[in-house]
């Protein structure tokens, strides 16, 4: 079997400087839950998982500084603007996933609370 095709067929993308950059892009962007793959309640309910985006983000952040001046313009552009476009999106995700936090135990809290009685 050729290296390059799966035991379907399917054939692999080439191994890229640029796939790569996507790849990990996609994989903060799955765990920020940008994409909606939730197969059930449960999973929707779940949010995002932003230790590993971060760690996505992280990585290619590294990536970055390791091959500082080793990238012709069009690659240095796209990891830039792909870590530009994370951390921001990381930023919002983080702050509505911590508003509905907040929203959840004043629910909670008020829900728990006894009722006044006149």
């Amino acid at each position: 079997m050729n290296p390059s095709t799966s035991a379907t067929d399917f054939p692999l993308p080439p191994p890229t400087f640029e796939f790569l950059v996507f790849s990990l892009k996609a994989q903060a962007e799955m765990q920020m839950g940008l994409y909606g793959f939730a197969q059930n309640e449960e999973e929707k309910d779940a949010g995002p998982n932003l230790p590993a985006a971060r760690h996505a983000i992280d990585m290619l952040s590294m990536i970055a500084e390791k091959t500082k001046g080793n990238l012709s313009m069009e690659e240095q552009r796209l990891i830039e603007n792909a870590l530009t476009e994370l951390r921001f999106r990381y930023v919002q995700v983080m702050e509505k996933s911590k508003a509905e936090a907040a929203s959840a135990a004043i629910s909670t809290a008020a829900a728990s609370e006894p009722a006044a009685t006149s």
